[in-house]
């Protein structure tokens, strides 16, 4: 497997896992809990780290089919709030937009990362990306996020992500099969056969991205509301792991970085 580095920071080929904290700033967020006002952000941030994150993905807005909607102004403003707190740090940051104006906005500030849930569907966006140098998490995509539903369709999506770096000349990036309830068209179901066939995207050679932290097709399983679906969580996640993940996106980082030291530690040859 080829690997990604992001602030010198390797994913996938002989890495280990990583773990990526959210840190998110959207009050419309699924999962309410997870919310950060700005004043918090540096004390989450130090915490996570010291918790074992490797590095942190900061979002402004939330995604879910039903969540309020925002403003480029309004998500722009929120993020840039966010990023001041974490210039100085040193720490390793992506930013999770697929507005191409608020990433001009990110990139006034010490980012390492672009985490684009449209996969690159915007060709402004895509040269942003191309000039800053940044490597990328891109979903797959193939005109709005979510839209490809079932393996054989992701596959495809993954494919034409895959052709969109391309000709953007972008070969820094890790590719997100895109798991999750994104639009009604999608199922639980769909969900799980994603992850059943995670390995399929493996066919790419590129990092895979494991981003299921406390989504909704695991609380319909569990019947749990977000903040209950931890235990499930760290199910999914341990599954993907041995299908391929090569970094995992997370709310939970000090349980995740426990459950990635286990995994291992099962998995490593004596």
């Amino acid at each position: 497997m080829r690997s990604c580095t992001v602030n010198k920071l390797v994913i996938g080929g002989d890495a280990p896992p990583r773990v990526m904290g959210v840190l998110n700033v959207s009050p419309e967020s699924f999962y309410h809990d997870s919310f950060i006002p700005t004043n918090e952000i540096h004390k989450k941030a130090v915490e996570m780290i010291e918790q074992g994150a490797d590095m942190l993905d900061v979002g402004a807005r939330s995604t879910a089919p039903n969540a309020q909607a925002i403003s480029g102004a309004e998500e722009g403003a929120r993020i840039d709030a966010a990023l001041k707190e974490l210039d100085g740090t040193g720490f390793t940051v992506s930013v999770d937009t697929m507005n191409p104006w608020v990433l001009d906005i990110c990139l006034k500030h010490e980012i390492h990362a672009v985490n684009d849930i449209a996969g690159f569907a915007s060709e402004a966006y895509a040269k942003r990306v191309a000039g800053s140098g940044l490597p990328a998490f891109v979903m797959a995509t193939d005109y709005t996020p979510g839209d490809a539903i079932g393996v054989a369709a992701t596959e495809k999506a993954l494919a034409t992500v895959v052709g969109r770096c391309e000709t953007a000349g972008i070969d820094n990036y890790v590719l997100d099969p895109g798991i999750g309830i994104w639009t009604p068209f999608r199922s639980y179901d769909d969900n799980w056969e994603l992850c059943r066939h995670f390995d399929a995207f493996r066919k790419f050679d590129r990092p895979l991205l494991a981003a299921i932290s406390r989504k909704s097709f695991i609380g319909n399983l569990v019947n749990r509301e977000p903040e209950e679906r931890l235990s499930g969580s760290l199910a999914v996640t341990g599954f993907l792991l041995q299908k391929g993940a090569s970094v995992v996106r997370t709310h939970d980082v000090k349980e995740t970085v426990d459950m990635v030291r286990v995994y291992e530690r099962m998995v490593k040859t004596p």
